[in-house]
C-alpha cells in the first residue's frame, strides 16, 4: 500500500473539497468470528482476505448473512458485481466514523478527483464542507462563479439540482456540482437572517484561483490579502512584504477572509516572515498523545511591523493555522468573525486496487494549547458583515482593522 499523509491546512486539502480547476457502512466490523454467534458454515465465492486482527472482535456473520441473503434473493443479483458490493460495503464502514473528513474512493473516483480535467469540466469556485451534519460553503474563491451569483461564507447547500443534500458526503456533492463548463448548477440556499430558501444558479467554468494581492492604504498602512495557501504563495507573500516595506510601509493588516487554507509548508513560511526563528508554529497531535511541532526558520522580514489579521467563516486550515500562531506568538489582534474550525490531519492510503482511504490521524494544536478542531478561533474584536453591507460595496471590517493599525502608528 502506499500512505501518504496530507495535513490539511499544511498540504493540499482533502477534508474539504475545492470546486476550482478540478471543478472543485457497514458499522465497525473490528473483528472477524464467525462461528461464534452463527455456528453454520457460509461461503461466498469471488472474495478474499477476510482475516482480520482487530482487537475488539464483532460477529462479521451478520455481513456473510446478508451477503448470502442478497446472493440468494435479491431480484436483481444476477446485475451484481462483487467488486462493488465490496466498494459499498467499505464505504459504509468509512461512513459509521461519521468523520466527514474520512472517505473512501474507489478507483474511478480516485481518479476523477487526480485527473487533469484539461478545461473538458469546470466549477462553481468555491469550498465546501460539512458542519453540523449539513453541507455548506466554507468559501467562495474570489472573482469565481460562486461569488459573482451571490454565494457566501456559511451558507447552508439544501438542495443540488433539486436533489436533497441530507446526509450527502462531501465527494457525492462534488460530483454533483462538478461539470461541463458553461453548464449551470441550481442551489437551494439556507442562509442565516433569511427566512425562506433563497434559489442561487452558478454557471461552471473553468477556475484560477488567486493566491494574493496587496495595496498601500492611507497612512502607510499595507493591505494583503491572502486567498489560498498554494505552492507559490509563501514566495508571493514574502515579495509582496519586500515591496511594501520598499514602499515604506510602517504597518500590516494581513486579510484572510474566504481563505480556506491549502498547504502547511506554506503558512510555516508566512509565520516565519513574522515571526522569529524557533518559535512554534503549531503542534500536531495524535491519538496516543505524542505532539510533534513544526517551528519558524530563516528570516523574519517584518516582525517588527505592527500587525492586525481579519478573519471570517470563511477562513479554515492553514489560515487558522497562521493566525493562531501570529495571535499566541506575537499578540497579533484578530478582528471579524469566529473562524471556521477545521483541524485535523488526514492520512490519504492507497490501496492494493488504487482506491484510496483517507482518515482523519491527528488534531492540529496552536502553541498557547487550543485545539482548531470545532473551536475554530474567536476574534478579538468582533465585526459582523451584513447582507446591506455587502449589496452598498461596505466593509466594516477592513475598516475596524484599519482604525486599530493606525492607533498604533
Amino acid at each position: 500500500m502506499k500512505r501518504m499523509n496530507y495535513r490539511n491546512g499544511m498540504r493540499p486539502s482533502f477534508a474539504t473539497a475545492i470546486m476550482g480547476i478540478l471543478a472543485l457502512a457497514i458499522a465497525g466490523t473490528a473483528g472477524y468470528a464467525i462461528g461464534t454467534s452463527h455456528p453454520k458454515t457460509v461461503v461466498i465465492r469471488g472474495v478474499a482476505n477476510t482475516a482480520s486482527n482487530a482487537v475488539n472482535a464483532a460477529d462479521f456473520a451478520i455481513f456473510w448473512d446478508a451477503w448470502k441473503g442478497i446472493e440468494g434473493s435479491y431480484l436483481r443479483a444476477s446485475d451484481l458485481k462483487n467488486r462493488d458490493l465490496v466498494y459499498g460495503a467499505t464505504s459504509g464502514l468509512v461512513a459509521a466514523l461519521k468523520d466527514p473528513y474520512s472517505v473512501f474512493m474507489t478507483p474511478d473516483d480516485s481518479k476523477r478527483f487526480s485527473e487533469d480535467l484539461n478545461g473538458n469540466f469546470g466549477g462553481i469556485g468555491a469550498e465546501i464542507g460539512i458542519k453540523n451534519d449539513q453541507l455548506i460553503i466554507i468559501a467562495p474563491l474570489k472573482n469565481s462563479p460562486a461569488e459573482k451569483s451571490g454565494l457566501i461564507s456559511g451558507d447552508k447547500l439544501l438542495e443540488i439540482n433539486a436533489s436533497s443534500t441530507a446526509g450527502i458526503t462531501i465527494n457525492d456533492a462534488v460530483k454533483m456540482i462538478r461539470g461541463p463548463k458553461g453548464t449551470a448548477v441550481n442551489f437551494t440556499v439556507g442562509r442565516a437572517g433569511k427566512e425562506k430558501p433563497l434559489a442561487i444558479r452558478v454557471t461552471r467554468d473553468t477556475i484560477a484561483i488567486p493566491a494574493l494581492e496587496w495595496k498601500m492604504e492611507e497612512g502607510g498602512i499595507a493591505h494583503i490579502q491572502l486567498f489560498t495557501f498554494s505552492e507559490n504563495s509563501a514566495a508571493l507573500m514574502r515579495t509582496a512584504l519586500y515591496e511594501a516595506k520598499t514602499a515604506g510601509a510602517k504597518a500590516i493588516v494581513l486579510d484572510m477572509r474566504n481563505n480556506p487554507g491549502g498547504y502547511l509548508d506554506a503558512a510555516i513560511a508566512m509565520a516565519g516572515y513574522f515571526m522569529n526563528p524557533g518559535q512554534t508554529v503549531v503542534f500536531e497531535e495524535f491519538r496516543n498523545g505524542r505532539r510533534d511541532s513544526f517551528e519558524t526558520e530563516g528570516s523574519p522580514i517584518v516582525e517588527n511591523l505592527p500587525l492586525v489579521i481579519v478573519m471570517n467563516a470563511g477562513s479554515a486550515s492553514a489560515s487558522e493555522i497562521l493566525a493562531g500562531a501570529l495571535k499566541d506568538n506575537r499578540g497579533v489582534p484578530i478582528i471579524g468573525e469566529k473562524s471556521f474550525g477545521k483541524g485535523t490531519v488526514q492520512e490519504l492510503t492507497t490501496l492494493r486496487d488504487g482506491s484510496e482511504l483517507k482518515l482523519t490521524i491527528a488534531h492540529w494544536i496552536l502553541p498557547k494549547g487550543t485545539q482548531i478542531d470545532k473551536n475554530g478561533i474567536v476574534p478579538d474584536v468582533p465585526v459582523k458583515l451584513s447582507d446591506e453591507d455587502r449589496e452598498k460595496k461596505r466593509d466594516p471590517q477592513l475598516e475596524k482593522a484599519l482604525e486599530l493599525i493606525r492607533a498604533k502608528l
